[in-house]
């Protein structure tokens, strides 16, 4: 029965980690959506809403990506920025912003709750490659609703070292 294939939720796509598990991802000037998110203790109160409304611009604009990917900058106890990459220059988008750098991935999946002991998995894995993070992005690959249909929670650890 496990061997079956997913079927998508007409929502969050199913996630494949074997694609960004223990990988250097560099970028030059990479595109992306930024808008900013409330939260309360890191934990996000409009995320829905603002993942939704962009998604919506984007796809408008025809520059949505494969592969969807939305970093996350947990900057705040009050807020957090998010970057949803695309194609191109997005004229509705709130902000545009451009990420350039060499990044190490890892991803984990359980509960959230677990993010302090992924953080740390995370620095001891760039340590071991005589790395230093500069700045650390969280990836979440599906909404808490998809994750349950799924029956998987997967988050990439973005760790910038340059």
């Amino acid at each position: 029965m496990d061997n079956q294939p997913i079927k998508p939720t007409g929502c969050c796509d199913p996630f494949d980690p074997a694609p960004w598990e223990d990988k250097e991802i560099t970028w030059q000037k990479e595109l992306f959506v930024k808008d900013r998110v409330s939260s309360f203790f890191h934990i996000p109160l409009n995320m829905g809403k603002k993942v939704v409304k962009n998604m919506e611009i984007i796809e408008k604009a025809g520059v949505k990506m494969p592969f969807q990917l939305m970093l996350v900058d947990e900057n705040s106890l009050w807020s957090c920025d998010i970057y949803i990459n695309v194609k191109k220059e997005v004229p509705d988008a709130p902000e545009m912003a451009e990420l350039s750098g060499t990044f190490l991935t890892k991803v984990f999946e359980g509960p959230y709750k677990n993010i302090g002991k992924w953080i740390q998995e995370m620095k001891e894995y760039v340590a071991s490659k005589n790395k230093e993070i500069k700045k650390l992005y969280f990836s979440y690959t599906t909404c808490p609703k998809c994750a349950k249909a799924y029956g998987k929670n997967y988050v990439i650890l973005f760790a910038q070292i340059d």
